[in-house]
């Protein structure tokens, strides 16, 4: 930890003489993150959110089916309405076109709602990422140190929790990509989850938002979400890159760390469940609402439920204009599960977009490195808290001193290479806020698994005590409140608690106050005027590996003379309920190493109310998610060239991986020729690729036509233990190949039979028969009969 921490210090050197140079300069930064279009005024039928009256329900569960309810409705009202689909109980999505002549979509929406039968129509607005920036690469995590105000101090809060395996963070954003090695597949020894895609199809039909072909499906992989010049249209009116946005804001809560490569995550441990909700030109408000409710493991129609249920949800997106009524309702459910729904504030410097403006809603406002609000950060009452959101006032064109690092791609459209943005392909904008404080809540839950939503809010807030800086540069003003979508405040201002929260996230202040324990209150009889009331606090719960040691009942104020407390140092405690007016108690508990927490419960006569919950829960540790591995096995087979012909016979290597086929996969080989006949083969790549799905990949080997008398020569192929994989020992197989454009020279047979060797006796013989030509007869045959008996 000590080396990770240097690493980043370190990467602040030229950040901390920018400064000096930039210090006189005009705060008035270019807004490089605004992306929001103008809206979509497209004509005819509209997407609109409805839900009915629970009366029509319990109607409708005994006859009426839900196009029979639309059909009256239609009929009411002069409307034509077609069921989509559902996002849960009572809530669908449906297309609206009025049956008036000249009647506007908002007037048939307005007619719409005013049917008995509706509880609330809403249109379904189109959503857009909060950030898209340039592009890639990085060294230089200054927002995780403590050297910079804004600055969370990571390092520290790393001393007490590096972040729990029994957490997952959904990021629902335009996907992510898979092979990333700072990322990767839970199932392959990284952190994304399987996820799910829900971005459905198009209101004329077809994908052009997905961009991949389909609608929903269990494939969240980031298809890339470029938009080309001929693809600008209402709602989508500026052309772009893909931004590469869900890798961005994932890698930023939990990349891959301490694995000698890219950059640190905020927790270490947690998983990451990749959402797809948006793409070419955003997403829908639907699609959303149906993702935050699948993410957190409630049924989606249609859809598989999710295994990993999520305890937090990142949203880095958002819409103009108030939180409608579905988002509100969709929030409530979430945050009565306990479940933490942190969005981006916008980048449009005015007031707070939704669903970040939406009740229980931590909404996240972004900060320069000096604590003041960017310029291009939306601000306002419903902001929870601010984070580092980068910020480039660039001297002389130069880098981006203080971009938020993270994991991304290079590819302009679909994916490219793996990268990480830096100061020259810098990342900015309230996108990377809110996971900043995600991240933060991860290491929460993991000293404390039983903090729910608003108890995090309330422990980030406070873990965020320090205060807002005044700048003293007299040209930058304080914000203010923004009285409407037109009043902008695009420049530096300095934060009030109003406008920018409680104050600026801080993660080793967020842990401490999350090992505080958690005081609960439960009534244990009935109120009476004048009766005696059980209070319980026996519920109460410490943080991971704690215990609560004292419990404290205290009367805080009362109408009346103050009532005693019987077993005021204990779990359970009677006291006596007013006659008239109120009473309020508060219990403290302490743990065992003497962190505490109070709640407090106010009587009257016959009632009582309390923020505190009746029973805190008891998983303060929560248990490890076991996510099976599935690391890839590669096999290698053989095939040798066929039997020898004029030409080059060639031989083939098949590689076949099993396990988890979903993401790309590469690994590296060696070739090298085993013979000494001088057979040239043809090189094959040092890399073999394996694409997203594929099992197989087929390699030829070729020997060199050199026109040369070479004998065959065997050839063999192995695959290197690369990391990050372990692929086990070292895999091999072997092909001869042979080059044989030159047929060897054979002798040509002897008629009559071949004869045997020709040895030293067969010479001496043919010269004694040479010699005996010249003898006379007589001789000539006892010579004969001499050499012959030699020769035996």
């Amino acid at each position: 930890m000590a080396a990770l921490r240097l690493c980043l210090l370190g990467c602040l050197v030229s950040a901390l003489s920018y400064d000096a140079a930039a210090a006189s300069l005009p705060r008035t930064e270019f807004n490089p993150v605004r992306n929001r279009p103008g809206a979509a005024t497209e004509a005819g039928s509209q997407r609109v959110i409805v839900k009915m009256r629970d009366a029509v329900v319990a109607k409708a569960s005994a006859s009426p089916p839900l196009d029979a309810r639309l059909t009256s409705i239609e009929a009411r009202g002069k409307l034509s309405l077609r069921s989509m689909r559902a996002i849960a109980k009572n809530l669908q999505v449906v297309e609206l076109e009025s049956q008036i002549a000249g009647e506007s979509a908002q007037q048939a929406l307005e007619r719409l709602r005013a049917d008995p039968d509706v509880q609330y129509a809403v249109a379904d607005r189109a959503v857009y990422a909060h950030a898209t920036s340039n592009d890639p690469l990085a060294p230089g995590q200054w927002y995780l140190t403590a050297a910079q105000p804004s600055a969370i101090n990571a390092n520290s809060a790393w001393d007490a929790t590096t972040g729990s395996n029994g957490v997952v963070i959904a990021v629902l954003d335009t996907g992510a990509r898979f092979e990333h090695p700072d990322l990767r597949r839970a199932s392959l020894g990284g952190r994304l989850l399987p996820g799910y895609d829900f971005i459905s199809a198009n209101s004329g039909g077809g994908f052009f938002t997905a961009n991949d072909g389909d609608g929903r499906d269990a494939d969240p992989s980031d298809a890339g979400d470029w938009v080309a010049t001929s693809e600008v249209k209402p709602g989508c009116n500026t052309s772009s890159n893909s931004s590469w946005h869900g890798t961005r804001v994932a890698g930023i809560i939990g990349a891959l760390t301490n694995n000698s490569a890219g950059v640190a995550g905020i927790s270490w441990g947690g998983w990451l469940l990749p959402v797809r909700v948006l793409g070419k030109c955003g997403g829908a408000t639907s699609d959303i609402l149906a993702a935050m409710l699948w993410a957190a493991g409630q049924h989606v129609d249609g859809v598989p439920d999710n295994p990993y249920p999520a305890q937090i949800l990142n949203l880095s997106l958002g819409s103009e204009g108030s939180c409608d009524a579905a988002s509100a309702d969709v929030v409530r459910m979430l945050s009565t599960q306990g479940v933490l729904v942190v969005a981006s504030a916008g980048n449009e410097g005015g007031p707070v977009d939704s669903p970040a403006n939406c009740p229980g809603v931590a909404a996240i406002a972004g900060l320069r490195h000096i604590g003041t609000k960017v310029g291009f950060s939306s601000l306002g009452p419903e902001i929870a808290l601010s984070a580092p959101g980068g910020n480039c006032v660039n001297v002389n064109g130069g880098p981006c001193l203080f971009s938020i690092d993270t994991t991304s791609n290079d590819g302009l459209t679909t994916a490219g290479n793996n990268t990480y943005t830096d100061q020259t392909s810098f990342n900015v904008g309230t996108s990377f806020s809110a996971p900043i404080v995600s991240g933060i809540g991860a290491l929460m839950l993991s000293v404390n698994g039983n903090l729910k939503s608003m108890q995090l809010i309330a422990r980030l807030r406070e873990g965020a005590s320090k205060p807002f800086p005044v700048s003293t540069d007299s040209t930058v003003p304080l914000c203010h409140v923004p009285i409407g979508p037109s009043d902008v405040q695009s420049a530096e201002c300095s934060c009030t608690t109003s406008t920018c929260g409680a104050g600026m996230a801080n993660a080793a202040g967020a842990v401490t106050a999350a090992l505080r324990p958690i005081a609960a209150i439960a009534i244990g009889s009935t109120i009476t005027p004048g009766g005696n009331v059980t209070l319980q606090g026996g519920g109460s719960a410490a943080a991971c590996g704690r215990s609560i040691t004292g419990y404290a009942w205290t009367v805080v104020s009362s109408s009346g003379a103050l009532p005693g407390v019987v077993g005021a140092n204990t779990t359970t405690a009677v006291v006596v309920a007013p006659a008239t007016g109120t009473t309020t108690l508060r219990l403290t508990v302490t743990d065992n190493l003497g962190r505490q927490d109070a709640a407090d419960i106010t009587l009257s006569s016959n009632s009582a109310s309390t923020t505190a919950p009746p029973n805190a829960g008891n998983s303060a540790c929560r248990a490890a998610i076991i996510v099976p591995l599935q690391l890839p096995l590669i096999s290698v087979a053989a095939t040798d060239a066929s039997a020898a012909e004029p030409g080059t016979d060639t031989g083939t290597f098949t590689l076949t991986r099993s396990g988890d086929l979903g993401s790309a996969l590469a690994v590296s080989i060696v070739m090298s020729g085993t013979a000494t006949s001088g057979v040239d083969y043809q090189s094959l790549p040092s890399t073999v690729n394996f694409p997203s799905g594929q099992a197989s990949v087929t390699l030829t080997v070729t020997p060199i036509d050199d026109a040369q008398v070479e004998a065959a020569e065997s050839v063999t192929l192995t695959i290197v233990d690369d990391a990050p994989y372990d692929l086990g020992a070292p895999n091999n197989a072997s092909v001869t190949i042979n080059d044989n454009d030159v047929a060897p020279p054979v002798a040509p047979a002897a008629s009559g039979g071949g004869g045997g060797a020709f040895d030293l006796p067969a010479l001496l013989c043919l010269l004694a028969l040479l010699a005996a030509a010249r003898l006379p007869a007589p001789t000539r045959a006892g010579f004969l009969r001499s050499t012959a008996r030699i020769a035996r």
